[in-house]
């Protein structure tokens, strides 16, 4: 799949998966911007889907021992299904693969993906206080997980 087609299918999920209210989905050129990186990576979730039309994806830096989940999304219509424990699960075998030892994630800590952190084995190792500026003023505290691979 060339960058334009991947790009494209991100995008996709992107404008169903994410919520407005919070600001967490990403603009095409950041996404863009973020894959021509050479240790920035992204992985599609097709599903079952005939037409390989993405059902999910996520992104991720590769850093020296360890790796960095920047962004999940599945859409809506594909969530309970098993697809983001799929790309978690590809993505511990890529990181491995690119010698990391450890993953990290950083969330609100409201986002009810922790249920899913958690059940795959994400520990909550910091908290940042009021980091995250919500839209009407009011700030956030940012939860950060780490998994040991």
């Amino acid at each position: 799949m060339n960058k334009t087609s991947q790009v494209d299918q991100i995008m996709a999920v992107m404008e169903t998966a994410f919520d407005p209210q919070w600001g967490e989905a990403w603009n095409r050129r950041q996404v863009e911007d973020a894959l021509v990186l050479p240790n920035t990576f992204a992985i599609l979730n097709t599903g079952d889907s005939k037409n390989e039309i993405a059902t999910g994806f996520l992104i991720t830096r590769h850093a020296p021992g360890e790796e960095e989940l920047l962004l999940i999304a599945v859409d809506p219509k594909y969530r309970r299904q098993g697809t983001a424990q799929k790309m978690l699960s590809q993505l511990t075998i890529d990181a491995r693969a690119r010698g990391a030892s450890r993953i990290f994630l950083e969330m609100r800590e409201n986002n009810p993906a922790k249920i899913l952190y958690l059940g795959v084995g994400f520990e909550p190792i910091g908290r940042r206080k009021a980091y995250y500026l919500l839209s009407d003023g009011n700030r956030m505290d940012a939860i950060t997980y780490g998994l040991s691979i």
